[in-house]
């Protein structure tokens, strides 16, 4: 009679905030949520820029810009309003940079290509859209249209870190080929932007 196997499964042990802890876990459904993780931030970063694109790219004055958004909907008591107005005066530079950035980094998520330095990129490009949208600074508690102090921008950007800790781009992904080839085992620190 045969039995039935088992996911494997491993105990995690380390220390968090000074104490010890430790769980066990699945590594197959690991595998699983994190290849998933992994296709829903590709989708989210994709659809944005694909449809900023569709709506005309830039150059066509009808077409989606940064401009009016960095301009006007950042709040005046934000304490980096005037970052964003000075990124309004270069909308002709921002535009191309976010529009296919988020192609870009939805791509390298969706395949795991150099998935960390992409991961890193789009915590970055959150980072900032999350800053944006603070209403008011630290003694206001950074309130945001939702809520204090988290919106989704805030969560896609530790997701992305999760993501880039946990080496998303080699499970069913490119890094996990290139990790493997001559010119990244000559230059090891290539497998920084790896994983």
């Amino acid at each position: 009679m045969a039995t039935k196997r088992r996911p494997a499964e491993r105990t995690l042990e380390s220390s968090l905030l000074g104490r010890t802890v430790s769980f066990n876990y699945s590594e197959t459904w690991v595998a699983y949520s994190i290849v998933g993780l992994r296709l829903v931030m590709a989708w989210v970063f994709l659809q944005a820029g694909l449809e900023k694109l569709a709506d005309g790219g830039f150059g066509d004055p009808l077409a989606w810009s940064s401009a009016g958004f960095l301009n006007n909907a950042i709040a005046e008591a934000n304490p980096v309003h005037g970052l964003f107005l000075w990124f309004g005066e270069y909308a002709s530079i921002v535009d191309p940079l976010v529009i296919f950035g988020q192609i870009l980094i939805g791509l390298a998520l969706l395949f795991g290509a150099f998935f960390r330095f992409a991961a890193l990129m789009g915590a970055l490009q959150m980072l900032f859209f999350w800053t944006a949208a603070w209403q008011g600074g630290l003694l206001e508690g950074f309130p945001v249209e939702n809520g204090f102090f988290i919106d989704s921008s805030f969560v896609y950007m530790l997701l992305l870190f999760g993501l880039a800790a946990w080496g998303a781009g080699r499970l069913a992904g490119v890094d996990g080929i290139l990790e493997s080839t001559q010119p990244v085992r000559s230059n090891p620190w290539i497998r920084y932007l790896l994983g």
